[in-house]
């Protein structure tokens, strides 16, 4: 058996629905649905916890948002929690970053005046090398990049995610996401990744290899290069969908909050025409993020490398794309924690039939324990999620979670005139969070000093029906809410639980 390379792809912001190979309507992926048919789709996957820096030291540690507490976008991780780049170092890979890990450095680790805390756009310790690192903030590997193929760059380089062609035929009418980038395809931050993905795989060597590619799209700004600025019309988008009126949704305090706010919206569409072809645009970005993929897979194919490549494509997070009025992802909808999982494992490690969908309710939390055990390595103590692997086998996996759960810590969300969210909701800090539990029927969210809400999902998918001020559901409330706290007590952080000091010295007791 040959030694195996891990291809860990990482979309942002992409909601779970978005496959062709789960029946959209709308966004086409060939290339996500023929990967999906030579390994295993997770229909029912879910984010632990948002925005981006949250989400993804979740990924990466294989920890919910309780344990870790790296809260929000510039938080440090603390630096005694191991990692997937960490732990494959151990295995004797050499992991390679192509784009970003949005991750805060601990201060503890470095002089007050080290670089590497003047931003939360860091890399994940553990990743040694590194290809380019493109971001909202700072886009100069892609920006130096486009300058040696000509283009001129503008004064501000972070311009390039925002600028559109002027004067665009019809973008009056179509709405301010209608116009394309003002590059071309094959200029674009996807296209540049992507082609440092390939320089990699083409490189010589005979060692086994560990790259991530972390794509920005399709988070906003929703800004594409033709052909996939238009590709997608904003007639054929599924509606977005909401409670009768504004008000009705601004019934509990955080979602009106939200709304109020327009949180990370910039200047939400007001108008159905616009808000259709944003989603238009966002469908088209993640095609070109397909395409792309596309490209990879071909050279792994190309150069004999695909049959012993593991290749893992997931997301840190949803969008509301419009859905109860909002854009973005800080609120407790479905939009902003289901995301999309594809697991493809070479030949030699599939003991059954590939191309199957899975039901079961699975975490980001599970993929750093299934690599571990796939690459044979030790799934650390720290770890809150459980391996997938099972399911490659077809085993019966005894006792597996029949509901997932998120947690949001909103205390420093955004930047505003009038303070930040505690002070305008009237909350201390530690009580600027809420947690969330759901199943194939309920929906339970609890807020630290506001109302709880409960959605009936099998019946109200949409999560358009409060059922908390129901006195008929108060016990079933009260059932979740048990269940939730015993999850959060089960979960509480366990690295050295297991362990205790005595006569014969430090000794580890079995778990």
């Amino acid at each position: 058996m040959k030694p195996k390379n891990l291809l860990f792809i990482t979309a942002d912001q992409w909601r779970g629905e978005c496959l062709s190979a789960l029946n959209h309507p709308v966004v086409k992926t060939p290339n996500l649905d023929k990967l999906a048919s030579e390994g295993l789709l997770f229909k029912n996957h879910f984010a632990q916890c948002t925005p981006c820096g949250p989400s993804r030291a979740s990924l990466y540690t294989g920890m919910y948002l309780q344990n870790h507490r790296s809260i929000h976008n510039g938080t440090p991780l603390d630096a005694r929690h191991t990692n997937i780049a960490l732990e494959m170092r151990k295995l004797g890979y050499d992991p390679t970053l192509a784009g970003y890990t949005d991750t805060t450095a601990d201060p503890r680790c470095y002089s007050a005046n080290d670089p590497v805390l003047k931003t939360y756009e860091g890399i994940l310790p553990g990743f040694a090398r590194v290809l380019a690192m493109p971001s909202i903030s700072f886009p100069e590997p892609w920006a130096r990049w486009l300058e040696a193929k000509g283009y001129n760059l503008p004064a501000n380089l972070s311009d390039l995610y925002y600028k559109s062609e002027e004067k665009y035929p019809g973008a009056g009418n179509r709405g301010r996401t209608y116009a394309p980038a003002c590059y071309s395809r094959d200029e674009s931050d996807t296209a540049f990744l992507t082609d440092q993905a390939l320089q990699y795989i083409r490189r010589p060597g005979t060692n086994p290899w560990f790259l991530h590619l972390s794509y920005l799209r399709p988070h906003p700004p929703y800004l594409a290069p033709e052909p996939y600025a238009t590709m997608y019309h904003p007639d054929d988008v599924p509606p977005c969908f909401f409670s009768s009126s504004i008000d009705e949704e601004k019934k509990h305090p955080y979602l009106q909050f939200l709304l109020d706010k327009n949180l990370h919206t910039g200047n939400f569409p007001k108008d159905e025409n616009s808000i259709r072809q944003l989603r238009a645009t966002y469908y088209g970005l993640m095609t070109e993020i397909d395409d792309n993929i596309g490209r990879i897979l071909a050279l792994l194919k190309d150069t004999g490398q695909y049959d012993h490549t593991v290749i893992v494509f997931v997301s840190d997070h949803g969008d509301q794309l419009g859905d109860h009025g909002l854009l973005g992802k800080v609120s407790y909808f479905d939009g902003s924690f289901h995301i999309p999982l594809i697991i493809r494992l070479p030949a030699e490690s599939r003991t059954v039939k590939y191309g199957r969908v899975i039901d079961a309710f699975t975490e980001n939390i599970d993929i750093l324990p299934t690599l571990l055990e796939l690459f044979g390595g030790h799934i650390p103590r720290q770890c809150d999620g459980a391996s997938l692997l099972p399911f490659f086998r077809h085993e019966s996996v005894k006792g597996w979670r029949t509901e997932v759960h998120w947690e949001v810590d909103f205390r420093f969300l955004g930047e505003y005139p009038d303070g930040l969210p505690g002070k305008k909701l009237g909350l201390a800090y530690e009580e600027c969070a809420f947690n969330v539990i759901r199943d194939a029927h309920y929906k339970y969210v609890h807020f630290t000093a506001m109302p709880p809400l409960l959605f009936d999902i099998k019946n109200d998918p949409e999560e358009l029906h409060n059922l908390a001020d129901n006195s008929t559901f108060t016990g079933l409330m009260f059932e979740y809410a048990r269940k939730m706290l015993s999850w959060r007590m089960i979960n509480d952080e366990r690295t050295l639980t297991h362990m205790r000091a005595g006569l014969e010295g430090m000794t580890e007791r079995p778990v």
